[in-house]
């Protein structure tokens, strides 16, 4: 398995393009790119993150139980640096983010210990943002 990591590209829709560039530019703090009338590029964390505009469709949300928290299916997120995590956290927490699954530790001193947290973008996109005490435990059982 390839170990190096490369940026990876992800294109999301959204129902109204001007909260979601206001959510993701200025709660979330990452850097706008390149855009159009139809969509907007952000620097997620060194990734491509791309919104693009789609009306609003009648899906409803879903969830898995997981740990006895309900899990949003689908969501998308990323791995942070266990410190870069924790800063995300309070300063999400001090934006008053309402969190679907407020940030906690999973596994707690066990393989794979992890923190986690889930909310929604204005849009009804589900984003989940988590970290590894290990880096080296990701993929462990």
């Amino acid at each position: 398995m390839n170990t190096n990591l490369s940026p990876f590209h992800l294109a999301i829709p959204v129902d109204d393009l001007k909260k979601a560039r206001h959510f993701y530019h200025t709660v979330l703090e990452l850097t706008e790119g390149r855009s159009s009338d139809h969509w907007v590029d952000f620097n997620f964390f060194g990734h491509q993150l791309v919104i693009h505009h789609k009306p609003k469709s009648d899906t409803s949300n879903h969830s898995n139980l997981v740990d006895g928290k309900d899990v949003p299916i689908p969501h998308f997120g990323i791995i942070l640096e266990w410190s870069v995590w924790q800063a995300f956290a309070t300063k999400l927490s001090d934006k008053s983010i309402e969190f679907v699954i407020a940030p906690y530790i999973r596994f707690e001193g066990e393989i794979g210990e992890q923190a986690t947290m889930f909310f929604y973008d204005p849009c009804g996109n589900a984003l989940e943002f988590k970290s590894f005490k290990n880096t080296s435990q990701i993929f462990a059982k």
